[in-house]
């Protein structure tokens, strides 16, 4: 994890350090599961506001954060989000199917 992400999770308010005296942060066990598992999510396409439900479950004290209500809901979303890119993709190879068919008629047809 590199210090420029980790100062981003900071300012989107994903972690909290500590301060020490002489204004160092001071990270616990508990920012290290919130790191890694910001880190699992964005590589699932979610976006650093995606993940406030997992970290808050988390920080409830649950072992895992996927499985409060609203991590369940966050899911739901980005299935649903993963199910419309899909529609969008298989539209777009389809009329690129039948622009490439048609192209590859017309040329046979003209010689």
């Amino acid at each position: 994890m590199t210090v420029k992400a980790v100062r981003y999770y900071e300012s989107q308010g994903l972690l909290k350090p500590g301060r020490e005296p002489n204004g160092y942060r001071t990270y616990r066990d508990e920012d290290v599961a919130v790191v890694r598992e910001v880190k699992a999510l964005l590589s699932l396409g979610l976006t650093a506001e995606q993940t406030y439900p997992f970290i808050e479950c988390l920080r409830a004290g649950n072992d895992r954060a996927d499985v409060c209500p609203a991590s369940l809901t966050a899911y739901r979303t980005r299935i649903a989000e993963v199910d419309r890119r899909i529609a969008e993709l298989s539209d777009l190879r389809a009329r690129l199917t039948d622009l490439l068919s048609d192209a590859e008629s017309w040329r046979t047809r003209t010689r």
